[in-house]
């Protein structure tokens, strides 16, 4: 994670982010030749002419400096040719910085022709015709998966078992999620435990319609998040991961996109909900602050707490938590944890789950493994049966 740098991990052409950077400058330079074939070819004749120019200047001018007399009758000097030369150089390096106008005209336009490409990209998730546009009021937040079957396109979350509760000789598996059902009340705090890469994320991910299922369904009070308007899903749900994204602007904007038309009293008792409004405070130019690219100024715990009052701004009936400890000192994730109390109050909350505080207080933990929920109920209930659930207690929490 880019914590303290403006580092980028990838380039990013009007949004969008595009790894390889070595191969799409080539890429790009191809680009720029295909919009223009003759591009190339003309600058170099023009850079020619111009060397030859120059070259043919200090040629003459050493040369009358041999048989040339100024009007006074006396031999030209070394101070007077140094002059003349000095001179002409300067004067073709205006001439020369017309080469880069070429070339920016062209990389402008190869650059445009991949932002069109992209705008033009029809979307993969789209509304269907009959989608309809609940009302955040009357929605009561209950979540439920119905024999949910999901794979992602690239076999990538074909994974060898990573934890000793996998057998090591199993296969890898086809589908990231198997047949996964599951309802959660509303107000409810559900928990997901797991070992890494057993689907945890995916479950999250399918909720607010990142991606869509292949088989069964995800519903919201009994309506199928297909059938929800996209714009009427996200004013629904509220998400807060381990990586906070913010963007290359003040405060006070990457506060507004949770709501773009808060008050101002609306976004300092958020940020104080959050425990962040006196750290704003303290900034060069409080809530007007540019935060820098991805937020690398704010430390881990800051960008979190900044994320969390984004989402307590936005009021969202169901909450999606990636809870973060590991980058996050003992005094962050304290302030963290006290900010995310107020959030989960009376909201629907799936939360990926790192806290043994957030396991205990949890009114149903479900255990994903292999993309299946193995073990469901409560924390007590669970220890009590002695098996996966309490076999990662030990291990992860008691013994961590």
């Amino acid at each position: 994670m880019l914590e303290k740098a403006p580092r980028l991990r990838f380039i990013q052409v009007a949004g969008v982010g595009v790894d390889h950077i070595d191969l799409d400058a080539a890429r790009e330079l191809g680009r720029a030749v295909e919009v223009d074939p003759d591009n190339v070819p003309a600058r170099l004749d023009f850079g020619r002419v111009l060397l030859a120019m120059e070259a043919w200047g200090d040629a003459q001018a050493q040369g009358e400096a041999v048989l040339a007399r100024d009007p006074a009758g006396a031999a030209i000097t070394a101070g007077t040719l140094v002059s003349f030369t000095t001179l002409q150089s300067r004067l073709f390096f205006p001439i020369g910085s017309m080469l880069q106008v070429s070339t920016e005209v062209q990389s402008s336009m190869a650059l445009f022709d991949r932002i069109f490409e992209y705008l033009d990209l029809p979307p993969e998730i789209r509304d269907a015709p009959d989608a309809v546009a609940p009302r955040p009021s009357e929605v009561r937040g209950e979540v439920a998966f119905h024999d949910v079957w999901f794979r992602y396109e690239e076999p990538a979350e074909r994974v060898t078992p990573v934890s000793p509760t996998d057998a090591p000789g199993e296969p890898p598996r086809e589908w990231t999620l198997e047949g996964v059902s599951f309802r959660i009340e509303p107000g409810q705090l559900a928990a997901l435990v797991g070992p890494s890469g057993a689907g945890k994320t995916t479950i999250t991910y399918l909720i607010p319609r990142l991606y869509d299922v292949q088989r069964g369904s995800v519903t919201i009070d009994g309506i199928d998040v297909r059938r929800i308007r996209l714009d009427a899903l996200g004013d629904l749900i509220g998400v807060v991961t381990q990586e906070t994204y913010l963007f290359h602007a003040t405060v006070r904007r990457n506060l507004l996109y949770g709501k773009p038309d808060a008050t101002q009293e609306e976004l300092e008792a958020a940020a104080r909900a959050a425990n962040i409004h006196d750290r704003i405070m303290e900034l060069p130019e409080g809530y007007d602050t540019v935060v820098g690219e991805r937020g690398y100024k704010l430390s881990g715990g800051e960008k979190q707490r900044l994320a969390i009052a984004r989402v307590i701004l936005k009021d969202p009936r169901i909450l999606i938590l990636d809870e973060a400890t590991s980058s996050l000192d003992t005094t962050s994730e304290r302030l963290v944890q006290a900010a995310l109390e107020p959030l989960m109050e009376g909201r629907t909350t799936i939360a990926i789950a790192h806290r043994l505080s957030t396991i205990l207080r949890a009114d149903v933990i479900f255990v994903v493994v292999r993309g299946r929920i193995v073990e469901r109920g409560t924390h007590a209930e669970l220890l009590d049966r002695g098996g996966l659930y309490a076999r990662l207690y030990e291990q992860q929490f008691r013994g961590g």
